[in-house]
């Protein structure tokens, strides 16, 4: 415990001041964080983090997550779509030079994970863009959730949530979580007038939200099952690896942009 409190003292004295600078600094730590997590997958899959195909897939996984400004001044044919499909194409050619011990199975999963990962880096980039109150919105939603989640379900949990995925997770603890994170992150996205919405529609979306922050921490659970991993990295000691502490934040801020927001 006192490594797991240390760890995250030390994580928000770095994020924190990053988070509320924003500009440059938000776009090259949300790169940073892209790429350690495609190379989770990559370790987890058992391949070499300095490959070609690595090199590729961080390649392809930076490309994704880049801010739209950044491809302004490049001529209209570049777009960042096409940039990302020559990555998966050359990953494709790697299927032939290496005579399949880069399988196409291998490619799909990195082409899989810089889209899994880009896209929720993307709209974390974009999210702070919007405003530095956006941001701590998705951030309050997802910590809130998580919070109340762990302590509800330690007190009240008895029926279990997806045992074959996340053995300790139960409805109680789940639905008490969302609970909290509703009322709280709701009363936030009103007073910062995020999204200009009405009462109501602030409750659905942040209700929606927590749901699919949970979603996106099964989806990742099951993952780490699939591999047959405790943790999805080592990199935050007490906590696992980057995807083990953004997996949640992944699903909510697409969503967050599917409703107009950023």
């Amino acid at each position: 415990m006192k490594q797991r409190v240390l760890t995250a003292i030390i994580a928000l004295i770095i994020f924190i001041p990053i988070v509320l600078i924003g500009g440059i600094f938000i776009d090259i730590a949300a790169l940073l964080l892209g790429i350690v997590a495609v190379s989770e997958i990559l370790v987890m899959k058992k391949k070499l983090v300095v490959s070609p195909e690595a090199m590729l897939s961080f390649l392809g996984v930076a490309i994704v997550i880049a801010p739209d400004q950044w491809y302004a001044h490049l001529p209209s044919f570049l777009s960042s779509q096409f940039l990302f499909y020559l990555v998966v194409m050359l990953l494709l050619l790697r299927n032939v030079f290496t005579k399949n011990r880069f399988s196409f199975d291998d490619t799909g999963v990195m082409t899989l994970s810089m889209l899994y990962v880009g896209v929720g880096f993307h709209y974390f980039v974009s999210a702070r863009s919007d405003s530095i109150a956006t941001l701590f919105y998705a951030l309050f939603i997802v910590w809130l959730t998580d919070s109340g989640a762990y302590i509800f379900g330690k007190q009240l949990g008895k029926h279990k949530l997806a045992p074959h995925v996340s053995p300790n997770k139960t409805w109680e603890g789940s639905i008490c979580g969302s609970l909290i994170a509703t009322v709280i992150g709701t009363v936030w996205m009103l007073i910062y007038n995020i999204g200009n919405v009405s009462i109501l529609s602030a409750i659905l979306i942040t209700l929606l939200l927590s749901i699919v922050g949970q979603l996106g921490d099964l989806v990742e659970s099951s993952l780490k099952r699939f591999y047959r991993v405790k943790d999805s990295g080592k990199i935050l000691p007490g906590h696992g690896g980057i995807l083990d502490r953004f997996d949640s934040l992944l699903f909510v801020l697409p969503i967050l942009h599917l409703f107009g927001i950023i």
